[in-house]
């Protein structure tokens, strides 16, 4: 009953995680701001939540671009402040980074860390100034293991853990949780939508995975019991020890497997 009522900006979320876990939070009685670039989603998605009797309200938005993550800013700061920001937005390519557009590298960088991090300037000090609130980074397990075929998007997921367990430090002691969530291979349009893009490739892990709904539900047990860092599956919290172990067999095979997918 604490959570009834309480506000969650949730970014990404016209699909996959951002979908799921905006559904699991309306149904555990948050109100729910959605926020994606896909308008047609999000009404969908709105009406749905709405018909199964919880609160939402969309912003649509271009979070590559400052003023639109301004514009979610000032558009929640109106209703009286947010409780939960759930930075999720971000996409991925896969393929040699020497064939990778400059514009699809600037795009995933100013959506993957970008949107992260501004948002998280414009919402930190009023939840710091109200002494509650959450924000959750959604990353994953490519930002501990670097691989091959994932240059940027790997860079960026290590940026965001570094980020994160720097704000859960600044904030330890007071009533303002930072936490990130690791995430190993999920069942959504990822890794289709790396594919779309300029010269992107098929993704090895686009057919296994944990649902999206199951990774929802992890995000609502971390409300429920804040901590600095989860990994999906938990089984998944090997994989820091994986790199500083086996990092030298990565470097071997890794490079094989990405000239065999791109064939």
């Amino acid at each position: 009953m604490y959570w009834k009522d309480k506000v969650a900006v949730i970014t990404g979320a016209s699909s996959g995680i951002g979908e799921a876990t905006a559904r699991r939070l309306a149904a555990a009685g948050l109100q729910v701001t959605l926020v994606a670039r896909r308008l047609e989603r999000l009404l969908s998605l709105k009406e749905q939540i709405e018909m199964a009797g919880g609160k939402a309200k969309i912003v649509a938005a271009d979070l590559s671009r400052e003023a639109d993550r301004i514009r979610v800013f000032e558009s929640v700061q109106t209703n009286g402040g947010v409780d939960v920001l759930i930075n999720n937005a971000g996409f991925g390519w896969y393929g040699y980074f020497k064939e990778m557009p400059w514009k699809t590298a600037h795009e995933m960088l100013q959506v993957n860390i970008g949107s992260m991090v501004h948002l998280t300037s414009l919402f930190l000090p009023e939840m710091q100034k109200r002494d509650h609130g959450h924000i959750i980074n959604v990353g994953s397990i490519s930002g501990s293991i670097p691989s091959q075929g994932i240059a940027v998007y790997s860079a960026s997921k290590s940026f965001l853990d570094a980020f994160t367990t720097s704000l859960y430090r600044e904030t330890r002691g007071t009533k303002v949780n930072v936490s990130v969530v690791r995430v190993g291979p999920v069942l959504t349009e990822f890794c289709k939508t790396a594919l779309e893009r300029e010269n992107g490739g098929h993704v090895p892990t686009e057919r296994i995975g944990v649902t999206a709904e199951h990774v929802a539900q992890r995000i609502w047990q971390l409300l429920l019991h804040p901590k600095r860092t989860i990994y999906i599956p938990r089984w998944l919290s090997v994989t820091p020890w994986v790199e500083l172990s086996f990092g030298w067999l990565e470097d071997l095979i890794g490079p094989l497997l990405l000239k065999r997918q791109r064939v």
